[in-house]
């Protein structure tokens, strides 16, 4: 299939898009749960039973909210339950793990001058570090030191910082910090699909029998939710960061982490403290942005190194600049695209390579042949603009290049 790499794109977009979607409806209900819950209020009114009431109003109409913390006196058939964001969720995102960094480890997911191993055990690497996450996690939290909300809370801090830096002993910059956000969606996964559903189940099945339900069922869910509350807002700054070299490329990378649960922190507190109608602390907004700036400085720091540069050479590089058209691309792309993508880019405005693609050599072109031709080729993304007034007939034969690359070095991708 010569079109290969264009189906091989629109699949990871369309696994991208699903978790997307998938994302925000799981955040969208999570949060406003978490703002019902801390929003209500107890009345004079309350049906029998109920803990508190919520007026709302949206779309034009009036909403009336009551919560139950045990069964009122009728208890519906039909409940609804909000799980299925949660599963879609992670399963979307494992997919995009599989199709992006798993299929492509040799470039993503392998950096042999952090660990040499190969593509099959980089991965055996990633999906074992997915589950021992989780079970540690679930053992912290039904230790001792579980009955402890604050302990607990800070001793996973550690936990997650330690992992950010572990992630950096074993891949890439940019798969660490990925994987440091799959790390820490697959607990919060886990959470719903072995605690808290679970529990609640059998929460309403007590109910519906006449029985009391354990009062520690509910206890152990409502804190599962609560860590789920707070790691929200750092997952997505981890699954976004494969887009920033700045964040993932830097010799601090797992520090910039670190700071980021930090700041997700501050800022779920802010609000779950409005919700709560306990005050309006704004000083969290401050101290977050306080952060953020160290954040800034951090990444000014060194770059880390990339993959061996003579492995990539043989591995995927040698077909692309074997090929007949290699020098009038490289000529192309030098004259149309090394203004940004290079060590010390010249273009105004330009402070160093989008995305840390750097295309000032030969190996450098080669090595970066698939996103040319996408960007460039298949695509007009690149330039951006076309600012450097890239011809059709260059766009065609970077084209040729990578299809005849490709069929001569047998590859589909």
């Amino acid at each position: 299939m010569t079109d290969f790499a264009i189906f091989w794109e629109w699949v990871q977009f369309g696994v991208r898009w699903l978790h997307v979607i998938t994302a925000i409806a799981w955040i969208g209900s999570s949060f406003y749960f978490i703002a019902l819950d801390l929003g209500l209020r107890k009345t004079p009114s309350l049906p029998a039973l109920a803990h508190g009431e919520e007026w709302q109003v949206h779309g034009g109409g009036f909403y009336h909210i009551n919560k139950y913390l045990v069964a009122p006196a009728t208890l519906p058939e039909h409940l609804t339950w909000f799980k299925w964001e949660a599963y879609a969720t992670w399963l979307s995102g494992f997919a995009m793990l599989a199709v992006l960094y798993y299929v492509g480890a040799d470039l993503y997911l392998i950096d042999r001058n952090v660990l040499d191993v190969p593509a099959w055990g980089g991965i055996l690497i990633s999906l074992a570090s997915l589950g021992v996450g989780w079970l540690i996690y679930d053992l912290l939290c039904k230790s001792p030191i579980g009955k402890s909300q604050n302990g607990l809370m800070i001793l996973l801090f550690f936990v997650l910082v330690a992992m950010a830096w572990g992630y950096t002993q074993l891949f890439t910059g940019r798969a660490a910090l990925l994987h440091l956000g799959a790390f820490t969606a697959t607990i919060m996964s886990a959470n719903v699909f072995l605690i808290i559903i679970p529990n609640q189940k059998i929460v309403v099945a007590d109910l519906k029998a006449g029985r009391v339900p354990a009062a520690h069922l509910g206890a152990q869910a409502k804190q599962r939710s609560l860590h789920n509350n707070y790691l929200t807002l750092p997952v997505i700054f981890l699954m976004l960061s494969n887009h920033y070299p700045l964040a993932f490329a830097t010799e601090y990378n797992w520090v910039i982490a670190a700071l980021i649960f930090l700041i997700g922190v501050l800022i779920r507190h802010f609000f779950n403290t409005i919700h709560a109608q306990k005050g309006n602390p704004h000083w969290t907004w401050g101290l977050a942005a306080i952060l953020f700036i160290c954040i800034m400085w951090l990444s000014t720091n060194p770059k880390m190194p990339g993959v061996d540069a003579g492995e990539l050479a043989s591995r995927e590089a040698a077909p692309f600049m074997a090929s007949v058209h290699f020098e009038t691309v490289r000529d192309t792309v030098m004259g149309r695209c090394s203004m940004c993508h290079t060590a010390e880019p010249f273009y105004d405005g330009v402070h160093e390579a989008p995305k840390n693609v750097v295309l000032d050599t030969d190996l450098a072109i080669a090595t970066h042949a698939r996103e040319i031709a996408i960007q460039a080729g298949f695509s007009t993304a690149m330039p951006p603009g076309n600012v450097s007034y890239m011809e059709p007939e260059e766009r065609a034969l970077i084209v040729t290049w990578y299809r005849e690359s490709l069929a001569a070095s047998g590859r589909l991708m």
